[in-house]
């Protein structure tokens, strides 16, 4: 006897999917913290020496890796892109006309 699985359709944010509050600045920091990362283990810093680049200690630096958010602000997380050597470029635009209400992205150039 087999079980039916109850499959949904992501909206594309698993924090609003999952009634999360702020879910479009979760997703944000999410995407932000994943670019951190990228930068740490595509320049194979160790987090003692990520934690000297990015001015802050080797248990924040755990703690980024890992993907917990908390602690981590919008703007030093943005200070951390900084610090590795990124710019950050906030573009405000209009909405597109669609269904969807407008949001907030990340966009890797």
């Amino acid at each position: 006897m087999s079980k039916e699985i109850d499959i949904q359709v992501s909206s594309g944010n698993i924090f609003a999917d999952l009634g999360m509050p702020n879910a479009d600045e979760m997703l944000m920091k999410a995407e932000l913290v994943r670019q951190i990362n990228e930068i740490i283990t595509q320049r194979k810093l160790n987090q003692l020496q990520a934690a000297e680049v990015l001015g802050i200690d080797q248990p924040k630096v755990s703690a980024l890796m890992r993907g917990k958010l908390t602690g981590f602000s919008t703007e030093r997380l943005f200070r951390f892109l900084n610090a590795l050597g990124c710019d950050v470029q906030i573009v405000v635009k209009p909405k597109l006309k669609s269904p969807e209400i407008p949001g907030i992205s990340v966009v890797t150039i």
